[in-house]
């Protein structure tokens, strides 16, 4: 099969980058497929992280693509379906996770010759912060396609909301499997200057405000002297109010920031560090975080809200917290510590390895795709 593929890639950034890529290199196993990419993503005003890019020193899945796509530009929309066509592709993979994209994705899809199937992974069709311009874009880019990825029953479901009628795979997230072995975890936490005797929980990726990371300080702060936290990520805004928040607690030197983009060969040590990675979302459809501790067999606990518990298996490969309150996660991150659930835990992510691999993944698209 002749696969397109547009989305983000190399030389762009970031857990769609990572995912995008992970899937392009299972699909080209056994397809001919091509990479399509962002002439520019987001313009730099409506970029709230430091860069959309790969720095020089920072290692990435170097996926070839073609960059066809202004996401501002909508004369670009006809170039870039123009060049994708000439591909002569059986197929089209789309990822769709801000409405911002809808116009863009959706003119493109919209253009592509009958004898090519359109299906989009989706992140999001509702997004997790509003705008008076979401529906109407969403149901555009949603028209535009024969058929969707959902990875968890709320994106599922917010799609049957503005589209009753269509086409849905339910998959869960794959495990991403590029990040190498994991670290030996006292070199780990010699090489963050973490204690390492005391217990590791870990937030990481980009921080937002849906991501609840002042609920996860607040945790912090009920918790006795046995413990310490990373927060390991971007800021989306300002780290202020969250540095305000860790300054007034009493264990702030148990605190531990890196709060920049964390490049994929830095990834390892973090994860390696920590006994638990830690999900306090105030909403949630799914989370590539839980991939990623997988992938090191870290457990995780996170909040009942969107797919995260579809994801994470109470006392099977975490725990999942009935409500975003410090005093609930605080509860439960001793409940991890206390009842000495890692092992059962890990043994529980070991088992699940088995079913969530890119060859599935790539396969079942394949397949959903031949049957529109």
């Amino acid at each position: 099969m002749r696969i397109a593929y547009l989305s983000t890639f190399y030389p762009f950034r970031g857990g769609i980058a990572q995912f995008n890529a992970s899937l392009y290199r299972e699909f080209e196993q056994t397809h001919q497929v091509k990479a399509f990419t962002f002439i520019r993503q987001y313009p730099d005003v409506l970029f709230p992280g430091k860069t959309q890019y790969v720095k020089n020193n920072e290692q990435a899945q170097a996926i070839p693509s073609e960059a066809v796509l202004d996401s501002i530009n909508p004369f670009s929309y006809f170039s870039a379906a123009r060049k994708i066509k000439a591909f002569q592709p059986d197929l089209l993979i789309m990822k769709y996770w801000m409405t911002f994209f809808g116009p863009s994705l959706g003119t493109v899809a919209k253009l592509m010759p009958k004898h090519t199937k359109v299906i989009t992974i989706l992140d999001n069709v509702i997004p997790h912060e509003s705008r008076f311009f979401d529906e109407m874009f969403s149901k555009y880019f949603l028209k535009q396609n024969h058929g969707f990825v959902a990875m968890s029953d709320s994106v599922k479901h917010d799609l049957r909301t503005l589209a009753p009628n269509a086409r849905c795979l339910r998959k869960d997230h794959p495990l991403y499997n590029h990040f190498g072995e994991k670290p030996n975890a006292a070199e780990a936490k010699l090489s963050l200057g973490l204690d390492a005797d005391k217990k590791t929980l870990l937030f990481f990726g980009f921080i937002r405000d849906y991501k609840g990371l002042d609920v996860l300080i607040k945790a912090f702060d009920m918790l006795d002297n046995s413990y310490q936290l990373i927060i390991a990520g971007e800021t989306y805004g300002s780290f202020d109010k969250y540095q305000t928040l860790i300054n007034s607690i009493t264990k702030r030197n148990q605190v531990f920031v890196f709060n920049n983009y964390i490049a994929d060969d830095q990834v390892p040590r973090f994860f390696a560090a920590a006994d638990v990675c830690v999900l306090p979302y105030r909403t949630a459809t799914q989370s590539g975080i839980t991939s990623i501790a997988y992938h090191f067999d870290i457990p995780v606990i996170a909040t009942d809200v969107g797919g995260l518990k579809e994801s994470i298996k109470h006392l099977q490969t975490g725990l999942i917290v009935t409500e975003c309150e410090p005093d609930t996660v605080a509860y439960s991150i001793r409940e991890f510590f206390d009842k000495k659930l890692s092992a059962k835990l890990v043994a529980g992510i070991k088992s699940l390895k088995e079913t969530l691999s890119w060859k599935s993944f790539a396969n079942d698209i394949v397949e959903f795709a031949n049957g529109l």
